[in-house]
């Protein structure tokens, strides 16, 4: 008779089987890093030793010798190879496919510090250096000792005990006249006849070292991984990127900004000088004497040549008016103080002789401060005659959008002027691009142009927006 159970009491094997799956592709993972892992352990403990012999040597002589002037630069070549050697070990960590560690900041001076002295004493006042060195000379050597010596016994007996049924056949062996040789079998199964009563010493021996190589090559990936997780989180603290270390690019990104800005500003103040004394100023000057001709015409009753002198005074009042109009689109118009920069910006096309193609987000009003604003105004403001006078071009797209993060906050203002002109501009030190390349670092920017001969020009300013924690 059979008996049909309820499919309720029945028992879930659904988890056990996921659970398994899961486990034997963790270990599939953990054994496809095994090889590195252990090629890793075996080739740091070597890069240690090299590294304890050469530091050690020439830390202690640099200190010897600090009574003279050699002892100051030989401690310098110390850290500098101190330094080498701790590279070497964060690439060989690759071997064991763990995250790479992170470079540290190396260059922790103002470029206001550089000098002589102060070149050949950074490596001294880098705490990095120090910390490199201490684990070149002392941190390194014990834990590749340690985990060299786990690396060893793992690998000698795991692969040993699996093959020791071949390879321990050729092996010299005692005779206890049974003529099978496996000496220390024979102890073996006399001291636990219960299990390997009537066995051969040979097989004793080839049995237990097979066990031992199953049970060792086994837990090889957990133990090689964990080596090798524990030199990484070392690594980690010791050989890669501190908090400090963001800081310090900060600070340093910020005076370079500062100088960057300072040094266009300076530029372009200069520029709107000669521009002004070369242009209206000397148009007004023209329009002051002609003014005084015209005085000296009409108190002579010469009418027609009074009318002559009105005409070509006024022509002078307009050319001057136009070229100080053209000064001022570098400067913020009050439609941009007025309306925002999507306005100024699509004012700016209008104003253009060449069609211009618009493509401008409308929210870079709420997310742009107005120092980028101006600072963008004025880039667009010079591209687009940069275009007019010297790329032949009949056409040109303006887009101005947004970047956002996963979170969605606005972290980038990407703005490109695109011309389908002749083409060959490039970033070259003394020229207009040049120029405004400075102004958007000034604000932490980047400028970026691609213009192969032929066209088309693509002009691109990318500035990090401030976000709100």
């Amino acid at each position: 008779m059979t008996t049909t159970t309820p499919a309720a009491d029945l028992p879930a094997a659904g988890p056990p089987v996921h659970e398994a799956r899961g486990f034997w592709a963790a270990y599939g993972r953990a054994w496809a890093r095994t090889p590195g892992s252990a090629v890793y352990l075996l080739v740091v403990f070597v890069l240690a030793m090299l590294s304890l012999s050469v530091l050690a040597a020439l830390f202690w002589t640099s200190v010897g010798l600090l009574v003279i002037v050699v002892g100051l630069p030989l401690g310098v070549l110390t850290l500098l190879i101190a330094r080498g050697f701790g590279v070497a070990d964060r690439f060989l960590l690759l071997l064991a496919g763990l995250p790479p560690i992170v470079e540290p900041e190396w260059n922790r001076d103002s470029p206001a510090g550089d000098g002589f002295w102060a070149t050949l004493t950074r490596p001294i006042r880098n705490p990095h250096y120090w910390v490199y060195l201490v684990h070149g000379m002392i941190v390194s050597p014990v834990v590749s000792t340690i985990s060299f010596a786990l690396t060893t016994v793992w690998l000698s007996v795991g692969l040993g005990g699996l093959t020791y049924w071949f390879w321990g056949a050729f092996l010299p062996r005692g005779d206890r006249g049974d003529g099978d040789g496996g000496e220390w079998g024979h102890y073996v199964a006399d001291a636990v006849p219960w299990l390997f009563g009537g066995w051969s010493g040979w097989a004793v021996e080839v049995v237990l070292y097979l066990i031992a190589g199953i049970l060792f090559t086994g837990t090889m990936p957990w133990v090689f991984g964990g080596l090798a997780r524990a030199h990484h989180a070392i690594g980690r603290g010791m050989l890669g990127r501190w908090e400090s270390d963001d800081l310090a690019a900060e600070v340093r990104a910020e005076a370079a900004a500062r100088g960057a800005a300072v040094h266009a500003e300076d530029v372009a103040l200069r520029r709107l000088e000669r521009d002004i004394h070369d242009g209206p100023q000397q148009r007004l000057v023209r329009l002051q004497m002609d003014l005084a001709a015209l005085e000296r015409r009409a108190e002579s009753g010469d009418a027609d040549a009074a009318a002559d002198l009105a005409r070509e005074a006024r022509g002078h009042a307009k050319a001057a008016l136009d070229e100080l109009r053209a000064l001022s689109s570098g400067v913020a118009p009050p439609l941009l103080q007025d309306r925002g920069l999507a306005a100024a910006l699509d004012a700016l096309a209008a104003g253009s002789p060449l069609r211009v193609q618009i493509e401008i987000d409308p929210a870079i009003d709420r997310a742009v401060s107005q120092e980028v604003a101006r600072t963008v105004y004025f880039v667009v403001a010079e591209l687009m005659t940069n275009v007019v006078k010297h790329a032949g071009a009949t056409g040109v797209t303006l887009r101005a959008s947004l970047r956002r993060s996963a979170s969605g906050a606005h972290t980038h203002l990407d703005v490109w002027v695109v011309d389908n002109g002749r083409g060959g501009a490039a970033l070259r030190s003394g020229h207009g691009l040049e120029g405004l390349r400075e102004r958007v670092a000034g604000l932490r920017g980047q400028l970026v142009v691609k213009s192969p001969l032929g066209g088309p020009t693509s002009v691109g300013a990318h500035i990090p927006l401030a976000v709100a924690p």
